[in-house]
This record gives structure tokens, sequence and C-alpha cells, in this order.
């Protein structure tokens, strides 16, 4: 019995890690610096994602928060993208929320710096 658990078990846990939605690459990366003042957000996970409920929320140098706005893509399904305008210099922040097809929500941050 405790060998078909662990068999079990063993054949669940690859399945289940590789649900959640990680991030694996992002522009801009932590501790970019950016020159302008207009950037786009592409944020490349390795699951698939949902883009209407998954949230990005910018933080600047002020620490005043702002929601930017997702645009949609449904040919590609495993990205979120963004475009933000007028920033000024200084440090900020971008919390990002996904929401992934296994219906776990995901968080985390990129700081990155305006010049």
């Amino acid at each position: 019995m405790r060998l078909f658990l662990t068999a079990g078990t063993a054949l669940i846990l690859p399945f289940t890690a590789w649900a959640h939605a990680i991030l694996v690459d992002s522009a801009p990366r932590e501790d970019a610096v950016i020159s302008g003042q207009n950037i786009a957000i592409q944020l490349a996970f390795n699951s698939r994602v949902d883009q209407l409920r998954s949230t990005l929320t910018l933080e600047g140098p002020d620490h005043d928060s702002t929601q930017v706005a997702v645009e949609r893509d449904s040919t590609q399904p495993t990205k979120l993208s963004a475009r933000v305008a007028d920033l000024k210099p200084g440090l900020y922040k971008l919390h990002w929320q996904v929401l992934a097809i296994d219906g776990h929500i995901t968080r985390g941050m990129i700081s990155f710096s305006v010049r």
C-alpha cells in the first residue's frame, strides 16, 4: 500500500507543480534602468494565464499606485502586456497578479528605475 501511495504521489506532483503560473521573463527586468517616459511591459509565464482576471499595478517614486490596463491577446496566452506613459525619473515597482488556468493566483513584483 505504501509503495502504491508513493508511486501515485510521484506521478501527480510534477503536474501540480507545473500548473502554477511562474514568471519566466519580463521587460523591464528586475533592477533595470529605463531611459524615456514611455515603456512597454511584457511578462511571460510558464503556463497560460487568465488575462481578463490578471492585474498590473505600478507604484511610482511618490508611492502612489496606478492600475495598468492589460492588453488582451488571445494569441499569447502565457503573457501579459501593457504600456505606460509619462513616467517621471525615479524608482518604480510593478506589482503583478495572475490567475493560472488551474485557478491558483500567483503574485510578484519587479523593481526598475526610470532616468
